[in-house]
């Protein structure tokens, strides 16, 4: 019953997982280093949380798990990945403007989009919390259609971070180790692309 949001919602944290997956080619000057570093720092405690979310709800997709276990489970993730983007989001918008061409463009539709992402996913919390635990049917439905408008909520949040990964400033993240992604055996999202491939 909750495959399909396991999937769907998995879709987005590998993309938010890749935050740090640029190539390392070029040497950047130590004020974007620097600003990278800042925003680094504050970035993984972000990405583990949205794994761990993702995890949870992973955890919620056998057959048999029950209705008001799955409803729960959602809801907690939601929130907690809500928080997530919302943290990263402050993150970029305290760093200040990254020293790069449009960087205070660059920073201001960063800050929107994961702004508009813990929103997003603010919002299917609530939804989740309003479906009918009573009828399986029903809710199986409501879940279909949540997943659905989850697989837009994760890429537009993942786009929001594609713009700080491109070209210099992806160059300066992929260097700090707190910009990494959380490692495979130390992730508990690391799963999955495996499960979203078996779904």
């Amino acid at each position: 019953m909750n495959k399909k949001l396991a999937a769907a919602l998995s879709g987005g944290a590998v993309l938010v997982l890749t935050l740090a997956g640029c190539s390392d080619d070029s040497d950047s000057d130590d004020k974007v280093n620097d600003w990278a570093k800042k925003v680094c720092d504050q970035v993984q405690p972000q990405l583990q949380k949205i794994a761990a979310a993702n995890a949870a709800i992973q955890e919620q997709t056998a057959d048999n798990s029950q209705p008001a276990d799955v409803q729960k489970t959602d809801s907690a993730a939601f929130q907690q990945i809500s928080e997530a983007y919302k943290a990263l989001g402050s993150a970029v918008d305290s760093a200040g403007a990254p020293p790069v061409d449009d960087g205070e463009a660059t920073q201001q539709e960063a800050v929107k989009g994961l702004d508009d992402a813990s929103k997003a996913y603010a919002n299917l919390k609530t939804k989740v919390d309003a479906l009918d635990t009573e009828d399986q049917a029903q809710f199986a439905d409501g879940l279909k259609d949540i997943a659905d408008e989850l697989k837009n909520t994760s890429s537009n949040g993942a786009n929001a971070l594609n713009k700080l990964q491109s070209g210099e400033l992806g160059s300066a993240m992929a260097k700090q180790d707190s910009c990494k992604s959380p490692s495979a055996s130390a992730s508990p999202g690391s799963g999955a692309q495996a499960t979203a491939k078996a779904s």
